[in-house]
């Protein structure tokens, strides 16, 4: 399964806007995706809640995991959108 390590960009970590502007790509992608920690278990990253409730952090480290058809481009702008400051133009 293919996955992709990012590092948090938002100065406010993966919350509210951050994490909304995340599960509405991640549930626009056309197979499914997971994020976690690193080591830890796995979410899916449609949901608002189970996204929230990692309580990733500014500059803390996720791991995203896709399998299906485009996995790899999926991850890749999924990671991408993570290490942007997603708050920065409020």
């Amino acid at each position: 399964m293919p996955e992709r390590r990012v590092t948090i960009g938002s100065t406010v970590g993966l919350h509210a806007r951050p994490a909304s502007i995340f599960v509405k790509a991640a549930a626009a992608s056309p197979v499914p995706v997971t994020i976690g920690r690193p080591g830890g278990g796995q979410v899916d990253a449609r949901s608002i809640l189970a996204v929230l409730a990692l309580g990733a952090r500014y500059g803390e480290e996720v791991v995203l995991r896709a399998e299906g058809d485009g996995a790899d481009s999926v991850l890749e702008e999924l990671a991408s959108l993570l290490a942007q400051d997603l708050d920065a133009d409020r």
